[in-house]
């Protein structure tokens, strides 16, 4: 599945749009067959305000696409975690979130 162009909700009283935030991460890599996982891709997006939030597509038959925001910290580690199709730098898709050598 491709990531939606389009999608938006009102939540708390925030617009989250796929069209004004930027793709961060998905897990819709290429497995030689298809895209999808089990039926569903996730994607991960940073509005230009700040805030993330991921977006759920779904083939399954009574299942609808999701829009869910999420804290910086779960964002950060569906990034870099599940997630491993990376659109952004990890500096890009979280400023400010400092990475130290192991």
């Amino acid at each position: 599945m491709n990531p939606p162009k389009n999608m938006v909700r009102i939540i708390g009283g925030r617009r989250y749009s796929t069209a004004t935030a930027t793709l961060l991460a998905a897990d819709d890599y290429w497995d030689g067959h298809n895209h999808e996982r089990r039926g569903r891709n996730r994607f991960l997006y940073r509005t230009p305000n700040g805030r993330y939030f991921t977006v759920t597509l779904t083939q399954w038959q009574g299942e609808r696409d999701s829009l869910e925001p999420v804290p910086q910290e779960d964002a950060v580690a569906l990034y870099e975690g599940p997630l491993s199709e990376h659109y952004e730098t990890h500096a890009e898709a979280f400023p400010g979130v400092e990475v130290v050598d192991a």
